[in-house]
């Protein structure tokens, strides 16, 4: 699989990247290029998925992007890894499984790397920091769109991320819930070392949806 990092172009225009991302996955439908995973990180940008309800977002001053992507109202920017697979999966194609697949990667890439305890949630995407007594704390936001057997969109993982900004609005549609991130949880690293360690999780996760002849791509 194809890496693509953008990391050391530093925070990026959401829409920019955006437009990267739609021409390589219309290119991968077509079989005209390899399966990608595109790393990058954001300026500050606030978007919002097809579940987003009107109640989602109480500060009507932010200015939010709609996106063709799963999942309610999420904070992109600086200090969060995002990583977007672009892959032409094999059929029959199945959504809510390659959000668990994702999901399975950073929970035990968590757990390996950093010895950080991290859940999935029945009925709810992402991968949540949770402890008996405190409120549930989603450390990694995921969103995925199938457009032609072809994937795009992918995860958020806060690691510096200023957490401060998703006090601005209703992360994900769940106002019984917070958000979370690496630095937030005594761990010091970079997004580059993250995603150093999280790529090698997701390719081995993510491989089962590829298509035989592409997997060595």
């Amino acid at each position: 699989m194809q890496i693509l990092n953008l990391l050391d172009q530093g925070p990026l225009d959401y829409m920019s990247t955006d437009a990267i991302q739609r021409s390589l996955r219309a290119k991968t439908a077509a079989l005209a290029a390899p399966d990608t995973l595109i790393v990058w990180e954001a300026q500050d940008t606030y978007t919002a998925g097809r579940r987003t309800q009107e109640e989602d977002i109480p500060d009507k001053s932010i200015p939010v992007i709609p996106m063709d992507r799963g999942g309610s109202v999420t904070y992109h920017g600086p200090g969060q890894l995002i990583i977007y697979p672009i892959i032409k999966v094999r059929t029959p194609k199945d959504v809510v499984a390659f959000v668990r697949a994702i999901e399975r990667a950073v929970i035990a890439c968590l757990d390996d790397v950093w010895g950080l305890l991290s859940l999935q949630i029945e009925g709810r995407s992402g991968v949540w920091i949770c402890h008996e007594g405190e409120i549930d704390r989603k450390i990694c936001a995921i969103g995925v769109k199938f457009a032609e057997d072809t994937t795009m969109h992918g995860l958020a993982l806060n690691v510096t991320t200023d957490l401060s900004k998703f006090g601005r609005i209703i992360p994900c549609g769940l106002a019984d819930a917070s958000v979370t991130s690496l630095e937030a949880l005594g761990i010091q690293t970079s997004l580059t070392k993250a995603a150093n360690a999280l790529l090698p999780y997701l390719e081995k996760e993510l491989r089962q949806f590829q298509r035989p002849e592409r997997i060595a791509a």
